[in-house]
């Protein structure tokens, strides 16, 4: 099986873990700062805080810019429900917004139709998330502006983008955003084997995530509350106080040094990701598929390669119609769904995968009054959207054997049909 992703671990990266484990820290030692330093250095922004997932890093960002109980926070329903439920967990209301029809990111023209009719009706979101899927930026400057307009703060959901650029800037220099998240996942483009990081240019919000994902806790004596009856000045350096509710959302030593190793080869990474992309491109271009769009300021970090299924048959006629000789001679075969398609793709070797279910369709959410039809540009993107393999380690040949596969279930079932279909229609 070809698989949709996976990490690419080398021999300096093993090393670097085992030199964790021979050393006197196994968490809280040097490597995470180390780590959240290498963060800095790629992005430019001023703060780094590593989590151990990405989706504690979405909870410590909402935390951090103080949303709570009748707060409102958007984001996308073409995501992982992480991006929505991080503020559920603040006690906040979750809304979505629908996505562009050509990059599937939040559209800011339908946020901005959104925002008039909040405004009216008193509902404006605290925050706005945008998910750079794929590895591709939203529409930053457009959000920002947005934001400055209504008043809302911005997280940026990046966990497919490090790598990225927007602009000629590195995703998460945090230039239109508050607080930018990245993830480390094992199938993610830089992998801490499960990780996350919080990057802001902010020092009160970094400050803050910082405690909260420590259970709340700090040391430095400047921050202390007075406690009656009670000199802090005279107790020694074991002491600590809890300034509020946190968490245990720190990322060992064992992680990030395998972030630090893993961040190094950045480039390489999405160098090869690019080159395969543009592959992709140029294999597919002549199937029924939609191909990924990519705007001109943007430069994706390509995470994920996501196709569109155009499965009408007389539509792929009239797009096709230098393969209308291959009518003649195929052979009948009924037309495949879409889930037809996955399922010979898989059996044929090819780890096809889809991203995403649109959020507001799952039962947890469709239980608080969400429903089919809310978000129709995200429905008909999930009813075409196929991810293809693609991974630092694909060879040229795996890659030849994905579209080959996509030929044989595509080409020859679409066209057929589109004969059946054409002779129905004579008769």
């Amino acid at each position: 099986m070809i698989p949709y992703g996976k990490q690419d671990i080398n021999q300096q990266d093993i090393d670097a873990v085992i030199a964790v484990l021979q050393s006197d820290f196994l968490t809280q030692g040097p490597q995470v700062p180390l780590f959240e330093q290498a963060l800095i250095a790629h992005t430019g922004a001023d703060y780094a805080v590593a989590c151990n997932s990405a989706t504690s890093a979405l909870h410590l960002a909402c935390l951090a810019l103080e949303l709570g109980e009748g707060d409102w926070l958007w984001t996308t329903p073409i995501t992982f429900v992480a991006s929505a439920n991080c503020g559920l967990y603040c006690g906040a209301k979750v809304d979505f917004v629908d996505i562009d029809p050509a990059t599937y990111n939040l559209c800011p023209k339908a946020l901005e139709k959104k925002l008039i009719t909040a405004k009216a009706q008193n509902k404006l979101p605290k925050v706005v998330i945008p998910v750079h899927l794929c590895g591709q930026s939203c529409d930053m400057a457009a959000i920002h502006a947005l934001s400055l307009q209504y008043g809302f703060k911005i997280i940026e959901d990046a966990a497919h983008a490090i790598g990225g650029t927007y602009q000629g800037s590195p995703i998460g220099c945090g230039q239109y955003a508050d607080i930018t998240v990245f993830s480390f996942h094992p199938v993610k483009i830089v992998t801490t084997a499960e990780g996350g990081a919080a990057l802001t240019n902010q020092r009160a919000l970094a400050d803050k995530m910082m405690r909260l994902r420590s259970h709340g806790i700090t040391r430095d004596k400047t921050l202390m509350m007075p406690i009656s009856g009670f000199d802090i000045d005279e107790q020694g350096d074991w002491y600590y106080q809890q300034l509020e509710l946190g968490f245990n959302y720190r990322m060992t030593e064992l992680q990030a040094a395998l972030g630090v190793s893993q961040i190094q080869r950045l480039q390489a990474f999405v160098t090869k990701r690019r080159r395969l992309a543009n592959r992709y491109n140029t294999l597919l271009a002549d199937l029924p598929l939609t191909l990924p769009t990519q705007l001109e300021k943007t430069n994706s970090a390509w995470h994920l390669y996501v196709v569109g299924l155009q499965l009408e048959p007389m539509d792929l006629l009239q797009k096709n119609s230098a393969k209308k000789d291959l009518l003649k001679t195929s052979s009948s075969q009924a037309f495949l769904p879409k889930n037809k398609v996955f399922k010979q793709l898989r059996e044929l070797g090819i780890g096809v995968n889809l991203h995403y279910i649109p959020v507001h369709t799952q039962p947890y959410y469709q239980q608080m009054g969400f429903a089919y039809g809310d978000f129709p540009v995200a429905e008909n993107y999930y009813q075409q959207a196929l991810s293809l393999p693609l991974f630092h380690g694909m060879t040229d040949q795996q890659q030849d054997e994905v579209v080959a596969a996509l030929q044989t279930v595509l080409v020859q079932s679409v066209l057929v049909n589109s004969v059946l279909l054409i002779d129905g229609s004579r008769n």
